[in-house]
């Protein structure tokens, strides 16, 4: 579809543009931007995947730039004079909180924009399952560049979820183009299983092609890839808490397939482009429907056989809604974390406005004696109502830019003979540092000038002190940024019905989840394409739940015959074999009673102590 959705907007049409997960959906935006005179403004919550699809664009020649939260406010102001006077920049990534600023929208003015794309638009939708508040803040852009058509994009959107991106975003009229979502190679199993570990063993020892295991938390996934190296399966693990060099190793090990399986969080996989990934296990229920079908879908883009299974125990259903219940904290408890960062930061009120912090979570925590997944989810809540924005320190590197131009620069040399050798050193190394700032690495100036990397950052830091340059050094640790002022406890709103709302459609969504698992009777496929609106869709044939059907030797016309006439005689009175089949003349006796055993195996329908059978 990504031909019909480039002509859409290329026609100056409002598009809405539902893809699957690995449908090629930035290319949607990067062909048109590249077309037409202007640059493309990108929309998108996901920081990681700016910084990602930033560098591999400059790979391929093409200038772009990703401004976010966790930026310095003069890396902000460089990077948007850049994205107004260089004609060769063509994309323009933004954060969703960036667009509210008064820098940007002045910059806006002066932009010449010839799309733009909102990424991730479920975002937009309270209906979505991960509503983020800033994205209201789209629809008043399009008063600064009128006559430019938007193009939403989305893997995931139910139809309740896609009615309300298009009016949220003020489409002139309606206009969806949209893939399916079947995916005809991916195989959903879904096993109840004790001995998970046995089992996803077994499937990573069958299986020949790479791996994904997708685990709840960090200690675990460290625990079973040690267990599939110790049954010498080739693995690894992956979490937001590594050195963002170790994750870049990590992941370029297992893309290279030196690396059979990856074990991770669910930081692993956005923007991962690996074509042959064979099968993708989920060892904990994800919260929801959409979460898992994008993270199931990662299998199989090649359009080769892929499978996708879930291995749960009942006690992971019932962990489920318990970590439901700590997701939304009380509104007290959310207000007093709020203003404890408040204090953390010795912030007044009124102040603090678009200012970013680093911060550590567990020197929060323990500051406030509060609980660290308490302070965690308080913190998510806060971000989706649009006070503060997270970012996590993946692929966090050191930028350096130089303050004074050249002339001024070379004055200072004369006058700081010390530094001169440093300073020439820097230059040659890395370019562009007196127009942007510029990723450096401090291991290999030292490496260059015989010294350790303790030196180097000394003298950086010396020369930021004289205003000579201004140095962001990296971090592991995530950056907070306060979105607007700090606000006092009345200022500070958590509406009831917002606050219930949102809990009221999360539960709708893990329970539809529980339903998925839970379900035996229904072809995974079938449940899949009906959650996202599609009511027509096939029996797959290759998911557990149609395998053990066609054992049946029934093709689904047959089956849904025998149980379309079956079911108005056993819905209100009970029957044994004999009245059934007596009531059902004209019916294969043995077709009939291997779909009776198949219910009853499923738990459709009873069978009681007295040989009668009647619908549940």
């Amino acid at each position: 579809m990504q031909e019909d959705i480039i002509r859409s907007v290329l026609d100056g049409n409002d598009t809405l543009a539902l893809l699957p997960t690995g449908g090629g959906k930035s290319l949607c935006y990067q062909v048109p931007a590249l077309a037409k005179e202007g640059l493309c403004i990108v929309v998108s919550p996901l920081i990681a995947l700016m910084k990602d699809q930033v560098d591999n664009l400059e790979k391929r020649g093409i200038k772009a730039i990703a401004v976010y939260s966790g930026m310095s406010r003069y890396e902000i102001d460089i990077a948007f004079d850049n994205a107004v006077f260089d004609k060769n920049v063509k994309l323009l990534y933004l954060s969703p909180e960036r667009l509210t600023t008064s820098l940007f929208r002045e910059k806006l003015k002066r932009l010449n924009v010839n799309l733009f794309a909102v990424d991730e638009a479920h975002c937009i939708s309270q209906w979505g399952y991960d509503f983020r508040p800033p994205y209201l803040q789209i629809a008043e852009i399009r008063e600064y560049i009128p006559g430019i058509p938007i193009l939403a994009l989305t893997a995931t959107a139910t139809p309740e979820v896609v009615s309300d991106i298009q009016k949220k975003l003020l489409f002139k009229k309606s206009n969806i183009i949209q893939a399916s979502y079947e995916r005809k190679n991916l195989s959903y199993f879904v096993r109840k299983e004790e001995n998970k570990l046995q089992m996803l063993l077994k499937i990573a020892e069958k299986n020949k092609g790479s791996g994904i295991v997708y685990v709840r938390n960090r200690k675990k996934a460290k625990l079973i890839s040690d267990f599939l190296s110790q049954n010498k399966v080739s693995a690894d693990f992956y979490h937001a808490g590594l050195e963002p060099a170790l994750r870049d190793k990590k992941q370029s090990a297992w893309q290279k397939n030196e690396k059979k399986v990856m074990v991770c969080t669910n930081a692993f996989g956005m923007g991962i482009d690996k074509p042959d990934v064979r099968f993708v296990v989920h060892l904990d229920l994800p919260d929801c429907i959409e979460a898992y079908f994008q993270e199931a879908g990662r299998a199989g883009r090649d359009e080769k056989k892929a499978f996708a299974v879930l291995l749960y125990e009942n006690a992971d259903i019932i962990d489920a809604f318990k970590n439901f219940e700590t997701t939304y904290p009380e509104k007290d408890l959310i207000r007093k974390v709020y203003n404890c960062l408040g204090n953390f930061y010795q912030l007044a009120v009124g102040t603090g406005a678009d200012t970013t912090y680093v911060f550590d979570i567990n020197e929060f925590s323990e500051h406030y004696d509060l609980s660290h997944i308490i302070v965690y989810n308080c913190l998510k809540f806060l971000e989706k109502e649009g006070y503060i924005s997270l970012s996590d320190a993946f692929n966090d590197v050191s930028k350096l830019h130089f303050i004074p131009d050249n002339k001024a620069l070379y004055k200072f040399q004369l006058s700081n003979p010390k530094y001169d050798p440093f300073i020439k050193l820097i230059l040659r190394l890395y370019s562009g540092l007196f127009n942007d700032f510029v990723k450096i690495d401090e291991n290999e100036i030292a490496r260059k000038i015989n010294t350790d990397t303790v030196a180097v950052v000394k003298t950086l830091n010396e020369l930021v002190k004289q205003d000579v340059v201004l140095y962001n050094p990296r971090s592991s640790l995530p950056k907070l940024t306060f979105s607007c002022e700090r606000l006092d406890d009345r200022g500070l709103m958590i509406s009831d019905r917002n606050y219930k709302e949102l809990k009221d459609k999360a539960l709708e969504r893990l329970e539809a989840m529980t339903e998925y698992v839970a379900g035996n009777t229904k072809c995974r496929n079938q449940f899949l394409l009906n959650y996202f609106g599609e009511k027509n869709g096939k029996r797959c044939g290759i998911c557990d739940v149609c395998l053990k059907r066609n054992e049946l030797g029934l093709t689904e016309m047959e089956f849904d015959k025998i149980v379309d006439t079956l079911r108005p005689h056993i819905n209100n009175e009970a029957l044994n074999l004999e009245e059934i089949i007596e009531k059902l003349k004209g019916i294969n006796e043995d077709h009939l009673i291997k779909v009776l055993q198949w219910l009853v195996d499923n738990d459709k329908i009873e069978l009681n102590a007295q040989g009668k059978y009647r619908w549940y």
